[in-house]
């Protein structure tokens, strides 16, 4: 009797685990199914693709951007290059002054160890000895006076061991500031490279027509052919005769910058064979014998306020809010400049960009 009653458990027991198998099977089928409807809803609700127009305005933006930080790494930079001619300056003015210390220690040292080879008597002893008072008194006012020099020469030495450690200490202050320096530049320059991938990223999903497009225009927001045939025919007609300019160093900045013109726009450079914006205006009043500052930012301070109205060729002018592009204005309403990455020196119209301020170099 046991055994028809186990023979029965075996078989509902065989009858449940296989229906739990085809639950479970069932289940994981549903959840598949679940799970490829929602990756094709998904992909029927994902975003729409940029237009071209999109991609040249974002394209756009990081190139302003990334021009921002390079203003800002061109200042670092600026500091960095200064501290390290003061640290120079100041090691080789330590250097001197330490020989000269050391030439000073090497007299009074040869003083004292003559001193301890003879010695000397009493004073008191050597004049009761003294066959000739008076000669001894002689002598010994003339060894006052010579004592008294070498107590000036020991106080010099101590002056000038003060003096190298006070030019050591300021050789240490600009060695940390130019570390630091150069440690900024490093992350500076990290930012500026990341803005700059992620527009050739971007241009990278144009056409060659599309792209072609958002390179022909200036790279600021201005319309796409604000440098190209009108710009070429303002060159052509600029490069015809002499430049107008109130001054003979504001020819020779624009006649520089003229010849610039074509150069490619490379990040950080200041010529003669690329430039950026502020590198471009720095190495053409450089041509005429006036050293600007390197960034937009200080050249917008070196110089006198000029009103829009009243631009002249040379002057200096400045866009945007933040003063963070500039060209030098070359008349007849255009300005030659140094627009972005994947642009040349070209002219464009002194109204494509937001004008911030003119001034005019002295």
């Amino acid at each position: 009797m046991n055994a028809p009653v186990a023979s029965h458990r075996k078989r509902g027991h065989r009858r449940t685990a296989v229906g739990r198998t085809v639950r479970a099977r069932t289940a994981g089928a549903i959840a598949l199914v679940g799970a490829a409807a929602t990756a094709l809803g998904g992909l029927a609700h994902a975003d729409p693709q940029p237009t071209a127009a999109e991609v040249g305005d974002r394209v756009d933006r990081l190139h302003h951007e990334a021009e921002q930080a390079v203003e800002k790494y061109n200042g670092v930079a600026e500091r960095a290059d200064r501290a390290e001619r003061d640290l120079d300056d100041l090691r080789d003015e330590a250097a001197r002054k330490t020989a000269r210390l050391n030439d000073a220690r090497n007299a009074l040292g040869s003083f004292a160890t003559a001193q301890y080879r003879n010695g000397t008597a009493d004073p008191t002893v050597q004049l009761a000895l003294s066959a000739e008072p008076e000669d001894y008194l002689r002598r010994a006012a003339l060894l006052e006076r010579v004592g008294n020099r070498r107590a000036a020469a020991l106080a010099d030495v101590g002056r000038q061991l003060r003096e190298v450690e006070q030019v050591r200490a300021e050789a240490r202050e600009r060695l940390t500031e130019l570390r630091d320096a150069r440690a900024e530049l490093k992350r500076r320059k990290r930012t500026i490279e990341g803005k700059l991938a992620e527009a050739r990223r971007l241009l990278g999903t144009l056409t060659a027509e599309q792209r072609d497009a958002v390179l022909g225009a200036d790279g600021h927001g201005g319309p796409a052919g604000a440098g190209g045939a009108a710009g070429d025919r303002a060159a052509r007609d600029a490069a015809r005769g002499p430049v107008q300019a109130p001054g003979a160093r504001a020819a020779r900045a624009v006649s520089y910058a003229r010849g610039a013109v074509g150069s490619p726009y490379v990040w950080g450079a200041t010529g003669p064979g690329s430039f950026d914006c502020s590198g471009l205006t720095q190495a053409a009043w450089g041509a005429a014998g006036v050293s600007l500052p390197r960034t937009t930012y200080t050249q917008a301070a070196a110089g006198t306020a000029v009103p829009r109205s009243a631009l002249a060729p040379g002057d200096l002018v400045f866009y945007y809010p933040g003063r963070t592009h500039v060209g030098i204005y070359a008349g007849g309403g255009q300005i030659i400049h140094a627009p972005r990455p994947g642009a040349s020196v070209r002219y464009a119209p002194v109204d494509s960009m937001p004008f911030a301020t003119a001034v005019r170099p002295a």
